[in-house]
């Protein structure tokens, strides 16, 4: 069993940060302006690369030095210690060499997984009522979770199709990492829908929470 990727929007319907694992077929890069900037380093266009060398003050992965806290104190992590205080994160995985895509920029795939979730959604509350929940689907070639907050940020991680149901993981992601790096850091933009969540913490924080799971092999 294994998980593939995970994908967390907004409550204005936009992902705001994505990440991968054992994808065999990858997204192909978004299309300029098709994504937020710093949503996921594997999947931004070109220019977003580009432009990350041209300016220094944004890393390579994504992490930004104004919008970490220390989880310890609250205190703000100055712009001159970030160096020693960044946690170790593993390097974004790359596609092996001949691996497949699935053909699709990764903003149309985006919107696809979210236009699935919604409908889904919609159908089983006019047809069960307001009180049944959706929360995951299976196919023969993946299964879909899916956790969405009162706040509107809707959760959804692809899977092995045998896997159980990982709804208790995306609610973990919620009210572990995403309240201590996201929500609880007055420095990041919370629908802004002009950047997705460029929090190096959060994403090492969501890296080691799904790799110690049981299921992921």
């Amino acid at each position: 069993m294994t998980i593939n990727s995970l994908y967390i929007y907004d409550r204005h319907c936009i992902c705001v940060y994505y990440q991968d694992w054992h994808r065999t077929k990858r997204p192909k890069p978004a299309v300029e302006g098709g994504i937020l900037v710093a949503v996921s380093q594997a999947v931004s266009p070109a220019a977003s690369q580009t432009n990350n060398e041209n300016n220094p003050g944004i890393s390579s992965g994504f992490s930004s030095p104004r919008n970490t806290l220390s989880s310890s104190t609250g205190i703000v992590v100055a712009m001159n210690e970030v160096q020693n205080q960044l946690p170790t994160t593993p390097q974004q995985t790359q596609a092996p060499v001949g691996s497949s895509s699935t053909g699709l920029p990764f903003d149309e795939e985006a919107k696809l997984v979210y236009g699935v979730v919604i409908s889904l959604r919609n159908m089983i509350k006019k047809l069960s009522g307001r009180d049944e929940q959706f929360v995951n689907y299976r196919t023969s070639a993946y299964k879909l979770h899916l956790f969405e907050t009162l706040s509107g940020y809707k959760f959804v991680m692809l899977s092995d199709p045998k896997t159980d149901s990982l709804r208790f993981v995306l609610r973990q992601i919620y009210i572990g990492p995403f309240l201590e790096y996201v929500v609880r850091n007055p420095l990041v933009k919370m629908d802004s829908r002009e950047q997705g969540i460029d929090n190096e913490y959060f994403r090492a924080s969501v890296d080691r929470l799904v790799r110690g799971l049981s299921v992921f092999s």
